[in-house]
């Protein structure tokens, strides 16, 4: 009897629901979790543009801000004319880290995407709607606008800023 009674203790014990210790998918974060969220987001932020500036100045080639918080080695990027929703291109590119590793073997490599149905990131689109054919160029990409805080799961880790070696085919 004692054991059936401990044996129910412990089922009844572990059904007991306990309180997330973070909001689930699709919860409601507190005002206190959301300022602590964007308080981590604009000092990471910060720190990432000190750091990728600083990079910059140690380089002997030029790069350029861009209006989306990135950087580009080619000057006036931004005056060549701009592609539309509906043009398609093809284009190529390899991801580094700061150190200039290359983080995957293979080139991503994709032919014929149209511009509004992009599934990429936002600096690779944006730059890519002013290069012109067989025109490369090189991205600094904070983690904000690359992997993020959750990285890719594989090569990318979390919070981590990128290299992208640009080529329009």
């Amino acid at each position: 009897m004692k054991k059936i009674i401990l044996l129910s203790s412990f089922i009844l014990i572990g059904c007991v629901k306990h309180q997330p210790t973070h909001a689930p998918v699709g919860g409601i974060l507190s005002e206190k979790d959301l300022n602590i969220s964007k308080n981590r987001s604009k000092n990471l932020n910060l720190l990432e543009r000190n750091q990728i500036e600083e990079w910059i100045k140690n380089q002997d080639e030029a790069f350029f801000p861009m209006s989306l918080n990135y950087w580009v080695n080619v000057k006036e990027l931004q005056n060549q004319t701009r592609k539309n929703n509906g043009e398609a291109i093809s284009y190529q590119y390899d991801i580094h880290d700061f150190d200039l590793v290359k983080l995957y073997e293979a080139s991503v490599q994709k032919k014929e995407v149209v511009f509004g149905r992009f599934e990429e990131l936002k600096p690779v689109e944006d730059a890519l709607r002013y290069m012109e054919k067989e025109q490369e160029v090189t991205l600094l990409i904070p983690s904000a606008l690359g992997f993020g805080t959750y990285g890719d799961n594989d090569q990318i880790a979390t919070d981590m800023p990128l290299i992208i070696k640009l080529k329009v085919l």
